[in-house]
């Protein structure tokens, strides 16, 4: 029983010593910058994997110097209720859970139906190796808010598992107890992903429209705010008619989304 109490006791101290490690992190980011993250140096780890080679645009700039337009339209796309939050919204956590849940039965419902409507000759020789999916797997939503997404980009791996997501909810309410609204959202919009190495407002700013990040009109901040859920995929289809039309909506949501 002592073996087995010893190393209990080992695996919370060294839990307990993560934490202080984030607490002294993420306090020393009320005065100084993140250079990076552990999503950023995963991306250049991937590129120089898959490519021998690799590309990072960022160029920080102070919360002053983006605009207000794009503030807004990421508030207003990624996070309406940023600035009430605790670092996580617990009802629209709750509602992707309903509507994943939702998709995932109806899915399922789909699959039965045509699994049914199969040959029986075709149920038995279909090897499951080569048979094709039935169904199309549902898309699965998310409910972070910018905080736990930053606390994610900042510290995490992009494994999906109940652990690594009780760690980002700490990590999202430590965030919210020692930096302020307007910090989280200005190490924020210079850290996210805006397409293939590419991050950070200013560089986004200059990838796609050629203009410093202050000067970004309301629908060019639009855009932006639109391709944040899969940036380098959207990267690659500039003239998407899901982009333009989003973005639309975004534009008239502006007004409503309140900043720190």
């Amino acid at each position: 029983m002592k073996p087995v109490l010893r190393w209990l006791g080992l695996v919370v101290a060294a839990l307990l010593a993560l934490q202080l490690y984030f607490v002294v992190r993420i306090a020393a980011m009320t005065l100084v910058d993140p250079q990076s993250t552990a999503f950023e140096r995963s991306q250049v780890w991937r590129q120089w994997h898959d490519k021998g080679s690799w590309r990072w645009r960022q160029q920080w700039v102070a919360y002053p110097q983006i605009a207000d337009n794009l503030k807004r339209a990421v508030i207003a796309a990624e996070d309406d209720s940023f600035i009430y939050h605790d670092g996580v919204d617990w009802d629209a956590l709750e509602k992707a859970w309903q509507k994943n849940a939702k998709a995932e039965a109806q899915a399922a419902k789909q699959q039965a139906a045509q699994a049914a409507k199969a040959p029986a000759t075709q149920k038995k020789a279909a090897a499951p190796t080569t048979s094709k999916p039935l169904a199309r797997a549902p898309k699965v939503v998310g409910g972070s808010t910018i905080t736990q997404q930053l606390a994610k980009n900042l510290f995490l791996s992009g494994e999906r598992t109940l652990l690594r997501k009780g760690q980002e909810f700490v990590l999202a309410m430590l965030l919210e107890a020692l930096l302020s609204k307007q910090r989280i959202l200005e190490i924020y919009l210079n850290n996210v992903e805006w397409g293939e190495g590419v991050f950070g407002a200013e560089a986004a700013a200059q990838h796609y429209f050629r203009k410093p990040a202050s000067k970004l009109s309301a629908y060019e901040a639009a855009r932006l705010a639109v391709m944040l859920p899969r940036p380098k995929y959207f990267e690659k289809l500039p003239n998407s008619s899901y982009i333009a039309g989003r973005a639309n909506v975004i534009v008239n949501r502006l007004n409503n989304a309140e900043l720190p």
